[in-house]
């Protein structure tokens, strides 16, 4: 039997249907209509029709047809392997697109600013690990103006920073508050006190981060409340809170912590000291920030909720 191709108008697409695909498919795999028709559900009249519909569409005769069995043409043959191609890719794209609609699954590309990633990362591995298993978490340790460019041209998903960012295209999701908290050497004025007022900041020799970490600019802003003068100098000594810190304990001056970053690097030494501020004592806020209407927006809070939930073990203030 020979398709014929007079029916088809000049000029009009020539676009197979999924169903005429899959009967073809069926067909040169068992080269046996009443085969084919039963391993893809189809009746077989249906079957010899979605090929017949699909060689007419196509204006080819894709097999030869004889009282005893059923060939695949030459044409037949190279088609029928793009045409399992076809139908493997739309199985994938399915595949996907049910992956995207289950909360919590394929990649989660996470930014993280350095002065919250060693203290707070524990605990969202953790939560990913134990309450989304099926979460590829992709952690992404950057200074803030590398993050929000990240999160601007898609390339991240999700930041872990301070906040507030003041910016219409990022929604905030608060975390936190943290106090900051004054390390100075064992034997400093200061040392173990509870009731600092912020005025002990204007003369102190203060160590900063350097440039482009939020944490500086953010220690600075606290001086500026408390009334330092910008003929005080603040040293800039460190790139990250370990050497700061060290730096501390070598007598070079003081620096403002956050409280989640305490433990960590203050216990490892023994010439260190600190000293907590009087109410209301400095501090600083830390969320979860994306892209406003971002497609995995519910997501997104689900998960600001529940690491909310596991962060009350930290020395911060829960936002509500």
């Amino acid at each position: 039997m020979t398709s014929s191709t007079s029916s088809i108008a000049p000029g009009r697409p020539r676009q197979p249907s999924l169903a005429q695909l899959r009967a073809f498919v069926a067909v040169a795999e068992h080269l046996h209509f009443r085969d084919a028709a039963t391993a893809i559900g189809m009746s077989q009249p249906a079957l010899s029709g979605a090929v017949s519909t699909l060689e007419e569409t196509l204006g080819i005769q894709l097999l030869e047809r004889t009282t005893r069995k059923v060939l695949l043409s030459p044409a037949g043959e190279r088609l029928a392997v793009r045409a399992r191609a076809v139908l493997e890719a739309v199985g994938s794209f399915m595949e996907e697109a049910e992956a995207a609609r289950a909360p919590f699954t394929g990649v989660l590309r996470l930014g993280v600013i350095p002065t919250v990633a060693p203290y707070l990362l524990p605990t969202v591995l953790r939560l990913v690990h134990d309450r989304y298993p099926q979460l590829d978490l992709q952690v992404h340790e950057e200074q803030t103006g590398s993050l929000l460019d990240g999160l601007a041209q898609g390339r991240l998903d999700l930041l872990l920073l301070a906040v507030p960012l003041g910016m219409s295209w990022i929604t905030e999701l608060p975390l936190f508050d943290e106090d900051f908290v004054l390390v100075t050497p064992h034997d400093h004025w200061l040392a173990g006190r509870g009731d600092i007022p912020r005025e002990a900041l204007r003369e102190l020799d203060l160590l900063l981060l350097d440039e482009g970490h939020c944490l500086r600019d953010q220690a600075l802003d606290v001086c500026r409340e408390a009334g330092r003068t910008e003929g005080v100098a603040a040293t800039t000594s460190a790139a990250g809170l370990s050497t700061l810190v060290q730096l501390v304990g070598g007598g070079l001056g003081v620096t403002l912590l956050p409280a989640t970053a305490l433990q960590v690097e203050t216990g490892r030494s023994e010439r260190l000291a600190t000293g907590h501020f009087a109410d209301p004592a400095p501090s600083r806020r830390i969320a979860l920030a994306m892209r406003t209407g971002a497609a995995r927006q519910g997501e997104f809070e689900a998960f600001a909720a529940a690491l909310r939930t596991e962060l009350r073990r930290l020395p911060v203030r829960i936002a509500p």
